[in-house]
């Protein structure tokens, strides 16, 4: 099994249109990499125009002529059950198909992607059914007539899912999509694309009819751009820089069409004196290092009171350097490899800006790891001012700025200078404080005495440049469902 697990036969490397497995309509590939190595591991279907217009009129016949314009809502939650079984059953595979191509430690994605996309499809196959429409008590002086609402699904929905979690970001959009009765078209980042092709193959065999869930491979600027513009696309979720967002949105005016995004952060924790620091240091340790920082919500900022500044950082310090470092595939290893090179060299960057522009102090790491493969050292820098660009701009690596503050006025209007608001955290024993930082923070999610808990329930997304819309819980469902009124007249009564 280990060997099975260290080496995953990459199979799947061509585009989903209609059902079938296609080359790109130019035989072109690009290559995908082994972070761990530098290694190439595949080469990839690149997709362009020609292929997106081939995807969206599939999806297109899929929603209003095929199978799947007759199937109930009931049939459209057994598929997303079926397909969420299969998850489980193929965990080894989707685990290591995903270290191989993300270069994330094993043990993060056995215990955390690969359940949490089941449950994604599970949470959103138990909605199928469930997500209904009114009957409205209009005015009788209008008439004698009975009104209701239905839900319908947008159409065809354009996704464009990041690296950081390719498997998960490919369930939460389209556990929703699907469960509303859409068809999709996605296209996964061009540095993971392996996870995301394999779970078509899954839900192919779960029940999804051809032309339901279409994947191209690509590159934003050719493929991403492509399925933006098509005006056969009627909603278009988009997870990634804001920057893109903004692309996006401008691209997206023509044909008015729907958008969501869920962005980056800058998210600030708060450690207040009172804090359990074992728990406040463990907390820091997964708000930062978790997936090897590439993490939109990460907690990049570490507001930590006065008095215990001192103790806390020796203590953050001692764990950033016990934090092991190396091969995805070592069930013993806590931080993987940085998902590109192009990511690799931006933390490193981002490194020496905080040594020398920044003027920070860099108390633990602010180095590459080995030298092979992509790896960075768990950093930690102290003397950070809320203005320095370490502590203002989005690094998305193993970096974190640890800041001072004297009381809740400072550390919240410290906290919400940022451009961004997605995720923030507080770790106190006084609920006053707690709550205080909840209500004060602008943040999507607020985390008290923990961080990263995540459920498929619970809603995800920013205020501010962190984005719009929600992922997860019943919210996710209204971005991908329209609402239809009627008005019946039943005559004189």
């Amino acid at each position: 099994m280990a060997a099975t697990l260290e080496s995953p036969k990459v199979t799947l490397t061509k585009n989903l249109i209609n059902g079938e497995w296609c080359d790109a309509d130019s035989g072109r590939t690009f290559e995908a990499f082994n972070p761990a190595t530098g290694d190439v591991i595949a080469h990839v279907a690149e997709g362009e125009a020609g292929d997106i217009d081939r995807a969206v009129k599939s999806a297109r016949e899929a929603l209003e002529n095929g199978p799947w314009s007759k199937f109930s809502a009931r049939d459209r939650g057994r598929c997303l059950f079926k397909l969420a079984d299969l998850v489980m059953q193929h965990a080894d595979e989707l685990a290591a198909l995903e270290v191989l191509n993300n270069g994330k430690p094993i043990r993060e994605v056995s215990f955390a992607d690969v359940p949490l996309v089941a449950e994604t499809f599970r949470y959103y196959g138990g909605w199928a059914d469930k997500w209904t429409g009114d009957t409205i008590p209009v005015d009788r002086t209008l008439g004698n007539f009975f009104c209701y609402t239905k839900r319908e699904p947008v159409g065809v929905c354009g996704q464009i899912i990041p690296w950081n979690f390719p498997m998960l970001m490919a369930a939460w959009k389209w556990g929703p999509a699907l469960a509303c009765g859409n068809t999709v078209v996605l296209k996964p980042a061009e540095q993971t694309p392996l996870t995301a092709l394999k779970l078509a193959e899954l839900a192919t065999e779960a029940g999804f009819p051809p032309g339901v869930i279409n994947v191209v491979n690509g590159f934003g600027e050719l493929a991403g751009d492509a399925l933006v513009k098509h005006p056969g696309v009627d909603k278009i979720g988009f997870t990634g820089e804001y920057k893109t967002a903004q692309i996006i949105m401008r691209n997206a005016a023509d044909t008015l069409k729907r958008t969501s995004f869920e962005l980056g952060g800058k998210s600030p924790a708060v450690v207040f004196a009172d804090a359990d620091l074992d728990e406040a240091v463990a907390g820091a340790m997964t708000g930062i290092f978790f997936n090897q920082g590439e993490v939109c919500c990460a907690g990049s900022r570490l507001f930590v009171e006065d008095s215990i500044h001192d103790e806390f950082l020796s203590r953050f310090k001692a764990a950033a350097e016990s934090h092991k470092v190396g091969n995805p595939f070592d069930k013993s290893t806590q931080q993987g490899a940085q998902v590109s090179k192009e990511q690799y060299d931006k933390v490193l960057r981002y490194i020496d800006i905080g040594k020398n522009e920044d003027k920070a102090t860099c108390v633990a790491g602010g180095a590459a790891h080995g030298d092979k493969g992509w790896f960075v050292k768990p950093t930690i820098f102290a003397d950070v001012r809320n203005d320095m660009r370490i502590a203002q701009e989005e690094i998305f690596g193993p970096v974190a700025s640890v800041l001072r503050f004297k009381d809740m006025n400072d550390v919240v209007k410290q906290a919400n200078t940022t451009m961004y608001g997605l995720a923030a955290a507080v770790w106190t024993k006084d609920i006053t404080k707690a709550f205080a930082i909840a209500d004060g923070v602008r943040a999507g999610t607020v985390w008290v005495n923990c961080y990263n808990t995540f459920d498929p329930a619970a809603p995800f997304g920013g205020f501010k440049f962190s984005g719009s819309g929600r992922e997860n819980g019943k919210d996710a469902m209204e971005l991908y469902s329209e609402v239809k009124t009627v008005w019946v007249n039943l005559g004189e009564r």
